[in-house]
């Protein structure tokens, strides 16, 4: 019960790589988990500076039970501005807690586990929403390393992509994932220059931005039928929001700090916009219609972060690929 391992970003990284199909799986046990209520998800506590706006370092703590019974706290900063010096935005650490005895038994490297379940999320969303594992034309905003993750899921999912198309406010993102998605991805990409034109071409939007308020305000900017993936939660104006059929993880967590559909709450002063959760529409409790645009907008619940590390984690156990830190508690008795 004392022991105490250490999972490297490089160890998550080669798990996660040859295991994403699995791990979609995982968040879809992890909803319809949480969704039973055998789970515990505080709300997540901000951290922020006044000399640094947009900036902040968040911890989820939660639990998760089910087939886990694992306790545990995400750790995670995002710093914006780190993307001009070419450093990635987000850097975490993930602690993960035996339910029986609150003990601590593992430390890992939580931007991979972080990106991987928000991708993993996002493309259970598109395949449960979307009905098919088949696309025309699929666009990401936002040329960063959850987007990369994301297409890297929709790749080990089978997915068929016809185009694979990329924008983003620095051109040299656009092409380095536009150059990924091809040369490493297989797929047929190019890069989406006019924003607005390249929505309307597209059947799935992907936004996985740093945006910290709407910038997506034009009325008609999505098409019935349309699924959007809300992944950077602040992309779209209230008026559209209200205009969509609204899919969230949580609810409750998701009308909060600022997001897209917490503004449009704000502003109408209801939630009757909202149409359930995810877990609604995997048990037919909900559905959707391809008259408007379909949002789905996910907060980023801890328990998702618990199931993906604790995947990882067993699975560096199992092929020796966690580090052993011996000694690591001081006092393993009372007396």
């Amino acid at each position: 019960m004392f022991d105490f391992h250490v999972v490297s970003g490089e160890t998550a990284r080669r798990v996660i790589g040859r295991s994403r199909s699995q791990i979609v799986d995982q968040v879809r046990d992890t909803y319809l988990t949480h969704d039973l209520g055998d789970s515990v998800n505080p709300n997540s506590y901000f951290l922020r500076f006044p000399d640094k706006p947009d900036s902040r370092i968040i911890a989820l703590p939660a639990y998760l039970g089910g087939a886990h019974s694992v306790a545990g706290i995400k750790w995670i900063a995002s710093f914006p501005g780190n993307i001009e010096r070419s450093v990635p935005r987000a850097s975490a650490v993930l602690l993960l807690n035996d339910y029986e005895t609150g003990y601590p038994f593992a430390c890992l490297e939580a931007a991979q586990i972080s990106a991987a379940r928000t991708a993993a999320s996002a493309v259970l969303a598109a395949e449960t929403l979307h009905g098919s594992r088949t696309v025309r034309r699929l666009l990401v905003i936002g040329a960063g390393i959850i987007a990369r993750n994301i297409l890297e899921f929709f790749t080990d999912r089978d997915w068929q992509l016809d185009e694979v198309l990329v924008h983003d406010r620095d051109p040299r993102y656009a092409e380095s994932l536009t150059a990924y998605a091809s040369g490493t991805l297989g797929h047929r990409a190019s890069v989406a220059a006019e924003r607005d034109k390249a929505i309307a071409e597209a059947d799935v939007v992907v936004l996985a931005t740093t945006a910290g308020e709407p910038y997506i305000t034009r009325p008609g900017t999505f098409a019935p039928g349309q699924i959007v993936l809300n992944i950077s939660l602040r992309d779209i104006d209230p008026e559209i929001i209200a205009g969509a059929y609204n899919i969230l993880d949580d609810i409750d967590h998701c009308l909060t700090a600022n997001t897209s559909p917490h503004l449009a709450e704000q502003k109408f002063g209801h939630r009757e916009f909202i149409n359930g959760t995810l877990a609604d529409v995997i048990r037919a409790r909900r559905k959707v219609a391809p008259d408007r645009p379909v949002i789905f907008s996910p907060f980023g619940l801890g328990v998702l972060d618990l199931a993906v590390g604790a995947f990882v984690h067993r699975a560096a156990l199992e092929e020796n690929e966690a580090t052993a830190i011996k000694g690591f508690f001081g006092e393993t008795t009372r007396w």
